[in-house]
């Protein structure tokens, strides 16, 4: 039986640092070396996933983007993709405008990946995201709202405090256009809500890598609201002890938390070649 190990980053495989402990690092190679179908499935970017996973030998294509796009990590090659259509980004452009909600945008323009964002209008969120990422090729500050939403575009970010973005996250939510996404940032105060296509889910992608790679069965690793898809469509799921509540109840487990290598300790005893 060929089984797929996938495995979210921040909050399960990475530690409050944002780093992978050498330990996990030398295990989960060791492991893949022997010929285990492992891989990620983040909410990040591919740049922002290279620079947490370095060292990390994944040997199959990574879940990007909360399902949004699945790629191989070393040739940058999409292997799906999803994208808004002209009137689904008109949708949530005219609802943002109307609140005068000023979001990360983030999409292809002129065929290389932007994060955009209007100068002047960024709050202490939008700043530690963009401060966080210096020298980042795709940040994109804009001077206006055309610019803001010009390209082929995949994916808006909403950080606000909680209550600011409950009326977003409510009202797109139950919408059939698009999948969003509400949850506290690790480590800091504001919230994050998350637009993406409707299909746009990390179950999605990894029943579709799944078909890609032949597998027969899915084991996954999270620790947010946005793994739950994952865990509903794995064969087994396990939650690291720091994870939130709502996820632990779809999980076929708990294990040891990100900073105790939960992970790696589970494959160590669990894996089977």
């Amino acid at each position: 039986m060929k089984i797929l190990y996938v495995t979210d980053l921040d909050g399960t495989l990475l530690n409050s640092s944002d780093k992978i402990s050498k330990y996990t690092i030398k295990v989960l190679n060791e492991l893949i070396e022997n010929g285990m179908c492992f891989s990620y499935a983040t909410a990040r970017s591919l740049t922002s996933s290279a620079v947490v996973t370095n060292g990390l030998a994944t040997n199959i294509p990574v879940v990007i983007y909360n399902g949004t796009f699945i790629v191989n990590a070393y040739t940058k090659e999409k292997l799906f993709s999803l994208y808004f259509s002209e009137k689904e980004k008109k949708i949530i452009m005219d609802f943002l405008n109307k609140h005068s909600i000023y979001p990360l945008v983030y999409g292809y323009v002129n065929e290389e990946e932007k994060v955009s964002w209007i100068i002047g209008k960024e709050n202490d969120g939008i700043k530690n995201y963009v401060n966080s990422r210096k020298g980042d090729k795709r940040l994109r500050p804009v001077k206006t709202k055309e610019e803001l939403y010009c390209g082929e575009l995949f994916y808006f970010t909403c950080i606000e405090e909680k209550n600011e973005l409950l009326n977003i996250h409510n009202h797109f939510k139950n919408k059939n256009e698009f999948n969003c996404t509400f949850q506290q940032e690790l480590y800091r105060e504001e919230y994050w809500c998350e637009i993406m296509p409707k299909k746009a889910t990390k179950g999605n992608a990894i029943i579709t890598l799944k078909e890609k790679m032949k597998c027969d069965k899915i084991i996954s690793f999270g620790d947010a609201i946005n793994d739950i898809p994952m865990f509903e469509i794995s064969d087994e799921s396990y939650a690291v002890e720091n994870a939130v509540d709502e996820l632990k109840k779809y999980a076929t487990g708990i294990i040891k938390s990100n900073e105790n290598d939960g992970v790696a300790h589970w494959l160590i005893e669990n894996y089977i070649q």
